[in-house]
């Protein structure tokens, strides 16, 4: 059984030190933020926090950012973390794009399900009283991490299986697109952040900006029911596979559905940053 996807701040206090947990600062920003995640890791993290870069665990040289690495890869990148098979993984972020489900994703998707996000990512841990230190990341000793091999794993959709995916009418498809960027982006109100790209949705996708599974006062997600409250129009007898702009908040859907008991639940990785440079991807506004 898989373990419950969220930890509360004070719950993380006791887990502080001990040998098998590794907490990451899986921070990230958009390229407009003018924000720098690796300065504000050094100006302060949780105590004995590691970087987990989602631009760096990826496939290096690809097309689109923070593409997913292959298991032998990411296996090294958490091996020279000092993860292990029996780590205790805890993720924090402080992002407005809640990066920390990115990097809970992938260690699902990987096969290692010790694993929870912060819930409320570093501002929470402050309002626990939580301590901070600054600084690069200390050395640690190499983990023994394994990664499996995903490659049955129906877990990652390529941009070949949305195309036939939309090539269908919606009533024949089976799966319904759950799209997590802001009204505005999905709409086409206004421009994309990523410079290039077309305005606009895919075909027959849902829109659900994944700040609406937020508290928006405290970050936290949303108890259960509203979580459920969220989710209500979504059809329950079909998959689902989410999308963003460029694979991250995606996951914050994934996790949220996750919550509510929904496992059928697919990524589009290369997600709009793929859609929409492609001139053969169909595009609705």
């Amino acid at each position: 059984m898989p373990t419950y996807p969220l930890i509360s701040a004070d719950d993380v206090k006791s887990l502080i030190g001990q040998k098998n947990v590794i907490i990451f600062d899986a921070s990230s920003h958009l390229p407009n933020a003018d924000r720098n995640a690796e300065d504000e890791f050094i100006a302060g993290h949780l105590p004995g926090a590691m970087r987990f870069d989602i631009n760096t665990i990826a496939l290096p040289d690809a097309e689109f950012p923070h593409t997913m690495p292959t298991a032998p890869l990411f296996q090294r990148h958490m091996q020279l973390k000092g993860v292990s098979k029996d780590s205790h993984v805890l993720i924090y972020d402080d992002s407005a794009i809640f990066t920390s489900a990115r990097a809970w994703f992938m260690f699902r998707y990987f096969g290692h399900d010790k694993v929870q996000i912060i819930d409320g990512g570093l501002k929470a841990w402050k309002a626990a009283g939580g301590d901070v230190e600054a600084g690069e990341e200390s050395p640690i000793s190499r983990g023994d991490f394994i990664a499996q091999d995903p490659i049955q794993n129906e877990g990652l959709l390529s941009v070949h299986a949305m195309k036939k995916l939309v090539s269908h009418d919606l009533d024949q498809r089976n799966r319904t697109i759950l799209d997590a960027r802001s009204a505005d982006r999905f709409y086409g109100r206004v421009p994309e952040p990523r410079q290039g790209l077309a305005s606009g949705h895919m075909p027959g996708a849902v829109n659900i900006p994944f700040t609406d599974l937020l508290d928006r006062e405290t970050g936290l997600m949303k108890p259960i029911d509203d979580l459920k409250d969220v989710f209500k129009d979504v059809d329950p007898s079909k998959g689902i596979v989410t999308s963003c702009g460029s694979g991250v908040t995606a996951c914050a859907l994934i996790l949220g559905l996750n919550l509510i008991g929904r496992h059928d639940v697919a990524l589009y990785d290369g997600s709009w940053t793929e859609w929409g440079s492609r001139e053969d991807c169909p595009i609705s506004v």
